[in-house]
């Protein structure tokens, strides 16, 4: 048979004292003696008394959990931000709950409908794919909030943000393939409702008017940010430029596809066609040949996103954060 859990009420009659005696003793407050104060915390730990979280969160109106909500945890890029946010928070005494999109905007609403039916203590958003007015509405559902990778146009009290300056990376990778001499770029551009891939998109354009090149559009193919979206989108691109001699990934994953397409097509990596990704996930150096990759701390952006988080639940001022990404030359440009 299941063990009954033990209770306050039980540690109060073993003790023979009262349950405000036993509260007393339990959250350090004044108006007991400290004699009958270690005894009863002997005895409840000899009983095997655990405090009841919900009984906890009913009384201090803190549920002691943070939310974290990812549009796909099978890729590396959020689950290093999610072992992040873990750590950190069990450092704080906090657990999470992570949650999937998986890059549907109707599983990310029912995410944050569920978050907020918990009464989480604060949530983190990574990559939300509603729009800006939508996304406003959940703004006063939590006691405060952390967007990673999203723009926060009106300040918010409660809301602070964690953004990788990807237009700058995207610029920068552009350029390194130009002074490599590359003059026919393509940008493989992930989801359209990205915010990441907006900017990424604008860094693009950008670095090509700064090397004197022009943006045709017919360069550009969005896909799915997974390695079998790349390689569709990469063999979709080089079927209708050949003579493709750069391409720029939306993400590792993409890029990985778009080694793969080139392979297809022999297409000879690098010597015939440049491949540059971003984010830098562990996979980046492991296949061959090697990417080079835009990178960005992702573990750092988790640890970021919970101290925010803890930083606003004390009444500091919320704050934005701003990462720049570093280009990591290796064999594929």
């Amino acid at each position: 048979m299941k063990k009954r859990r033990v209770t306050v009420e039980d540690v109060a009659q073993a003790a023979g004292v009262s349950l405000m005696t036993v509260s007393r003793a339990m959250n350090g407050r004044e108006g007991i003696g400290e004699e009958t104060r270690a005894r009863i915390l002997a005895l409840a730990q000899e009983m095997g008394y655990r405090p009841s979280q919900i009984a906890r969160s009913l009384a201090t109106r803190h549920s002691q959990s943070l939310g974290l909500v990812v549009p796909d945890v099978s890729n590396p890029f959020f689950a290093y931000i999610a072992r992040g946010a873990e750590d950190a928070a069990y450092e704080a005494g906090y657990s999470v709950f992570l949650l999937n999109s998986a890059e549907d905007a109707a599983r990310e609403r029912s995410a944050l409908d569920s978050l907020w039916q918990k009464e989480v203590d604060g949530v983190i958003l990574c990559s939300s794919r509603l729009p800006q007015d939508e996304l406003r509405t959940y703004f006063d559902h939590f006691p405060q909030m952390v967007l990673v990778n999203r723009d926060l146009p009106d300040p918010q009290a409660n809301i602070a943000t964690i953004n990788v300056d990807d237009r700058a990376g995207a610029e920068l990778a552009v350029c390194h393939l130009t002074r490599s001499g590359r003059k026919h770029i393509a940008f493989l551009t992930g989801p359209e409702s990205s915010i990441s891939s907006q900017r990424r998109l604008e860094g693009f354009r950008a670095g090509l008017q700064a090397c004197g090149l022009a943006f045709d559009p017919g360069w550009l193919e969005y896909c799915p940010p997974t390695t079998q979206g790349g390689l569709e989108a990469a063999l979709r691109l080089l079927s209708r430029h050949p003579d493709v001699d750069a391409i720029l990934a939306f993400n590792d994953l993409v890029a990985v596809g778009a080694l793969q397409a080139c392979k297809a097509s022999w297409k000879v990596v690098p010597a015939e066609t440049a491949i540059v990704g971003a984010d830098d996930i562990p996979l980046a150096s492991l296949v061959q040949p090697q990417l080079t990759s835009l990178r960005t701390n992702q573990y750092e952006i988790g640890r970021s996103a919970v101290t925010l988080l803890l930083e606003m639940a004390a009444h500091a001022p919320a704050r934005s954060i701003t990462l720049q990404p570093e280009l990591v030359l290796r064999e594929s440009a």
